[in-house]
């Protein structure tokens, strides 16, 4: 197995990280394993293997790009019975739109509207905006706007791993799900390059705003700031996001605390937080401290699952264990079965077996290729 010239320094990496020079493009004249390599300080000749519902590497994951379509690589758009849709791919333009719902300048009510109302009849567009706008993904009217962030058209967030997803979605053809693509059985190499490097999802500067607004006290002078559990981190991407998360200012909110957990079950080729509780998320919330303290079942604190696996029980078992009052869950919004509940989503199994809990704030997550991911929060209700 080939290693990187160095190891891996997140913060390094962040202080040189420009888009221009990475993500792959006519001017840098990159290939996407080029980018790779260039950005995690690889050997030239690395030969890692990648492991997430498949194995691939670096070359052969190239290749497969350079395929383009070719034996239904691009095969995203169909119906319920896998005929393809008419017209089968998106243009540029729709490509785009998509990508722009996860700026760091618009709110995301204004993205997602202004992405309906510009959409074309008839479209790939349209039926994708029109899903994007049903129940499983968005509240509309949103009942918390204050959760999320208002539109600034001088806003910048830096944010790898969601360059590197939009970047996925122009190389692969792709301008989100509709209501087909939870018949969608195919995936592309790139995803375990990035499922490696940054996660199945990235978070958006609209989710970390969320979490970090959640993780307010009501009371700040006179309360701390609310722990945010990462349960299941993974490689740490998100808890390493919400700890360098640039606070609003004027707006007095406290530092972030953020506690990555997970038991290490999965490989990652990259690690973002050196501080990751080995511990599986039962026996943490019910015994696990930090320092000094306890974590006493998770009162008082932020939930958090990204990507929750679906097999095993674990996110009912975690949901149950935790004895504070918000949950917040990153992964699929359709009823593919990928994460959460093999048989059901998130927000249907809360609504049915947690009595006494809300689900206040749905909202679209980029999604690879081929899946449906949506952002979701549960509180108890006053």
């Amino acid at each position: 197995m080939t290693q990187s010239t160095a190891p891996f320094d997140p913060d390094a990496f962040f202080d040189k990280w420009n888009e221009e020079d990475f993500i792959p493009s006519e001017k840098n004249g990159l290939t996407f394993r080029q980018s790779i390599i260039k950005a995690f300080n690889l050997l030239e000749n690395d030969d890692y293997v990648y492991h997430a519902h498949g194995a691939t590497n670096l070359e052969m994951t190239q290749r497969a790009i350079d395929a383009g379509r070719a034996n239904g690589l691009h095969a995203w758009y169909h119906d319920a019975d896998g005929k393809p849709l008419n017209p089968p791919h998106p243009t540029p333009a729709e490509i785009n739109a998509y990508n722009t719902l996860f700026s760091p300048q618009p709110s995301p009510l204004k993205a997602l509207t202004s992405l309906s109302s510009s959409s074309p009849p008839n479209t790939l567009r349209s039926l994708i905006s029109f899903h994007l706008l049903t129940p499983s993904h968005t509240h509309n009217p949103y009942p918390n706007l204050s959760l999320l962030p208002p539109h600034s058209s001088t806003r910048t967030h830096i944010n790898p791993g969601l360059s590197y997803f939009l970047h996925s979605n122009t190389t692969l053809e792709w301008a989100g799900p509709t209501p087909f693509t939870t018949h969608t059985k195919s995936s592309h190499h790139m995803l375990p390059i990035l499922y490696h490097h940054f996660g199945c999802t990235p978070p958006t500067y609209a989710s970390l705003y969320c979490l970090a607004k959640l993780a307010q006290p009501r009371r700040p002078s006179k309360e701390p700031v609310r722990p945010i559990l990462d349960i299941g981190s993974g490689n740490g991407y998100w808890s390493y996001m919400l700890r360098r998360f640039p606070l609003p200012e004027k707006q007095n909110w406290k530092e972030l605390e953020v506690h990555a957990v997970d038991n290490a079950t999965s490989e990652y080729r990259v690690s973002w937080v050196k501080d990751t509780i080995r511990s599986d998320a039962v026996r943490f919330l019910k015994h696990g401290s930090v320092g000094g303290w306890k974590v006493d079942g998770g009162k008082g604190c932020i939930l958090l699952l990204v990507y929750p696996q679906a097999t095993g029980g674990f996110t009912e078992e975690t949901v149950r264990a935790f004895e504070g009052d918000t949950v917040v869950i990153v992964g699929t919004a359709c009823e593919n079965g990928f994460t959460g509940f093999r048989d059901v989503r998130v927000d249907v199994w809360f609504e049915k077996n947690m009595k006494g809990w809300e689900c206040v704030l749905k909202m679209p997550m980029p999604s690879f290729a081929g899946k449906d991911e949506g952002f979701f929060v549960f509180r108890k209700k006053d």
